[in-house]
């Protein structure tokens, strides 16, 4: 009976440190080894490895919570970071939304674009139309005063070998006659118009005169310039090279 009683109180103590089952095998073995007389030393042996594993249990049990909390709070992060994600793919979409009504918005502003270039490109022809209407009807006059230049025949638009020519006619100049040669142009002003636009006007005109005067072997050409304002330094620059530029409040 006092062998029972011992066992049942080991086993009682070994339960506040490990399972029922471990602490029932723990207290056989105590008991037993009670019985078989075990020294002390021993004994006490057991008892220090008892203990061991009673704190080795318990560390296993707090770094199994430790880990518990480690896994809970990485459960946690990755919640948060599929809410991120979701928030970005759905900004992603929402962008992207942006983008096709931006896309759309951009082709009515191109074709508006056409519209009013194309609008500006009529209007521009039209004003041009309508300079080179009234030089037909002004520049006789005015070149006869001005440069002693007599229209023989009334001026045209025409072409001659390809080349288009604005204003063409003939006329006399102390007795001699000449051919004139014309091209229109809104506006030659060096604030609104580099060099090496002034340099196509002219360029262009060259090439027309040229055009003229291998048509027409013999006879001087009078190159002519009309336009609504020319700047006082392309007037000279073209009159260095022979050219008469008449500006439309001139006649």
């Amino acid at each position: 009976m006092q062998i029972e009683s011992q066992r049942e109180r080991a086993e009682q103590k070994l339960k506040r440190y490990f399972p029922p089952q471990q602490a029932e095998v723990l207290a056989d073995v105590i008991t037993d080894a009670y019985n078989g007389l075990v020294k002390t030393s021993d004994f006490n042996e057991l008892k220090a490895i008892v203990a061991q594993l009673a704190q080795a249990q318990q560390r296993t049990e707090l770094r199994m919570e430790e880990l518990a909390q480690a896994q809970q709070r990485t459960e946690q992060r990755m919640d948060s970071l599929a809410m991120r994600m979701e928030e970005l793919a759905q900004a992603q979409q929402r962008t992207e939304q942006r983008m096709d009504e931006l896309a759309q918005e951009m082709k009515v502003v191109a074709r508006s674009l056409a519209q009013v270039q194309a609008d500006v490109g009529g209007l521009s022809r039209s004003v041009g139309y309508a300079l080179e209407n009234e030089a037909y009807r002004m520049l006789p006059a005015f070149l006869l005063r001005e440069h002693n230049l007599e229209l023989i025949d009334r001026l045209i638009r025409t072409e001659i070998a390809g080349e288009e020519i604005n204003l063409f006619g003939r006329a006399q100049r102390s007795g001699q006659e000449v051919l004139i040669v014309g091209e229109t142009k809104l506006q030659l002003d060096e604030r609104r118009s580099n060099r090496r636009e002034e340099d196509a006007v002219l360029a262009q005109l060259a090439r027309k005169v040229e055009v003229v005067r291998q048509s027409n072997p013999g006879l001087e050409v009078v190159p002519l310039l009309i336009t609504h304002f020319a700047r006082p330094s392309f007037v000279r620059r073209a009159a260095e090279q022979g050219i008469i530029v008449v500006q439309s409040f001139e006649w």
